[in-house]
């Protein structure tokens, strides 16, 4: 499997599909926001955020872990953010998903992620240190649990994470 990087996926058809959600004429799709357009892995924002969401938007990014890293410190103290997130598209060198291993390193540096609605939380800015080192992606995954094409993406597991259930290094 061939992996690209992130200014490949950036032009990918998966990727760059603008019209997606135009095409299936769901409403808000067809106004414009009067919002900042710039590539999310590359903006740096001018002052702190009190809200920050993204709605089905992490689905399209390459390297997923280093943008959830660099949101979390655009919240202002008692800020919030809110995204769709789905563990499902991380994938480790093997192809294996992340899995229960991700989740748990997630938490454990205090954001939420609820496994029913694939949805991560945190309030208040941090510094995340994940275990995790981006490889490239895959923008030919197929439909991810929305029904539409995503992206996956690849790391390799840099440093043991702590196992939940015996308090052990796994």
């Amino acid at each position: 499997m061939h992996l690209t990087t992130d200014a490949e996926l950036e032009q990918s058809t998966v990727v760059a599909n603008t019209l997606m959600n135009r095409e299936r004429r769901l409403p808000g799709y067809n106004r414009e926001l009067g919002l900042i357009t710039a590539s999310a892995t590359t903006w740096h924002p001018d002052e702190p955020f009190d809200l920050i969401t993204c709605v089905h938007g992490l689905h399209y990014i390459g390297d997923k872990l280093t943008l959830l890293t660099r949101i979390v410190t655009w919240l202002a103290e008692d800020g919030l953010f809110v995204a769709n997130f789905d563990t499902a598209s991380i994938r480790l060198e093997d192809g294996a998903p992340a899995g229960r291993r991700l989740t748990a390193a997630l938490r454990s540096q205090g954001l939420t992620y609820d496994t029913r609605t694939k949805r991560i939380r945190c309030t208040g800015p941090r510094a995340l240190d994940l275990p995790y080192r981006y490889l490239g992606a895959d923008d030919q995954a197929g439909p991810n649990y929305t029904g539409q094409p995503a992206v996956d993406s690849y790391y390799a597991q840099e440093k043991p994470v702590a196992s939940r259930r015996t308090g052990g290094l796994s």
